[in-house]
């Protein structure tokens, strides 16, 4: 199991603050001329058009690029950009995810030249222009919604933010045995465990675990139960394990932005987060579960319920800013008008 400290992660692409700040906008911008006319057409949007918000995690059609429309030097381009809003390690899982889709359609027996699970039906959408005050874009396909909106060069917000693996862990085939997302599992696990039985009985809230994840694919996450153990309810060792999983889902992100990040989350306090858990509590197959951190600033969700507990969804919501906030948007429609 890799767990990654809330304080430091590992980065390549993370440089000093000023580089980071203009990395993403430089590497959009060079995307967006490695592009023809035609592709940059269906690419780019304004940034206040309502497609910025219609975002899914499903297969089905989509606006913008696909990688699929790419060739190798644009395609190249469009992986940079990636590398500059995330982390390694929120690289190598999107790209692990990605790759699923071919283990995805060799499990259902699908012929080779299947299109409903393409590896390359992901696409790129810039909202705005990179060289603005104002801007964003996302990457979305099958189980992946990146969703990043930057101000002054420096990015605001990177949610939604959903994650998730079909099958969770490889059954068979070459690749037997992979896990993509297998730290939100075990960390998850690990903090459930932790807990005395007294602990447990507050953490858990049904026996049975949600269908998916409650705040769906909402335009406003929205969580009404507030029910679960509180961060200050935790001991030492407990409260390590809780900011270990923290640091599991924040440190998706470029070190830069996972830092502002978890200064928000403690700004809004640590004292007010809470940990909830519902259904089986030990992995395996055919052992659905969920669990969720909830805080006045952010959700994150697990679920793992379908095709017999081996098919997980994760998400993050920051309930301030999430698509860059309600504030940002009416500041770029000031700056344009």
């Amino acid at each position: 199991m890799t767990v990654v400290s809330c304080h430091s992660q590992g980065n390549a692409k993370s440089v000093s603050e000023t580089g980071a700040k203009t990395a993403m906008s430089a590497a959009a911008t060079k995307f967006l001329k490695s592009l023809t006319g035609n592709q940059r057409s269906k690419a780019q949007f304004q940034f206040e058009e309502e497609e910025r918000f219609n975002w899914h995690f499903v297969p089905k059609s989509r606006k913008g690029i696909s990688l699929k429309e790419l060739n190798g030097l644009q395609r190249t381009a469009a992986m940079d950009l990636l590398h500059t809003a995330v982390s390694d390690t929120g690289f190598e899982k999107t790209n692990g995810i990605i790759q699923l889709e071919d283990i995805l359609r060799v499990t259902e027996g699908r012929p080779e030249n299947d299109d409903y699970r393409d590896f390359n039906k992901y696409y790129i959408s810039i909202f705005g222009d990179p060289s603005d005050v104002i801007w964003g874009w996302r990457l979305e396909g099958h189980h992946i919604s990146l969703n990043f909106s930057s101000k002054d060069d420096r990015i605001v917000s990177s949610t939604p933010n959903f994650f998730g693996a079909n099958p969770a862990v490889v059954l068979s085939g070459p690749e037997k045995g992979k896990q993509i997302l297998k730290d939100e599992t075990a960390v998850g696990f690990e903090l459930l465990n932790a807990l005395d039985e007294q602990q447990k009985k507050k953490a858990m809230i049904a026996t049975q675990a949600p269908a998916d994840i409650i705040t769906g694919a909402s335009r406003k996450a929205i969580i009404n139960d507030t029910n679960g153990i509180s961060y200050d309810e935790l001991n030492t060792a407990q409260k390590k394990v809780f900011m270990q999983l923290l640091s599991v889902y924040v440190h998706r992100y470029s070190q830069l932005f996972a830092a502002d990040m978890i200064n928000e989350i403690t700004t809004a306090g640590l004292n007010n987060l809470r940990f909830a858990w519902a259904g089986a509590q030990r992995p395996g197959l055919g052992n659905a579960h969920y669990y969720r951190i909830l805080g006045p600033t952010i959700i994150i969700e697990y679920d793992n319920t379908q095709n017999n507990a081996n098919h997980v969804h994760t998400v993050v919501r920051d309930l301030k800013n999430d698509f860059g906030g309600d504030q940002l948007l009416q500041h770029y429609q000031n700056i344009k008008h």
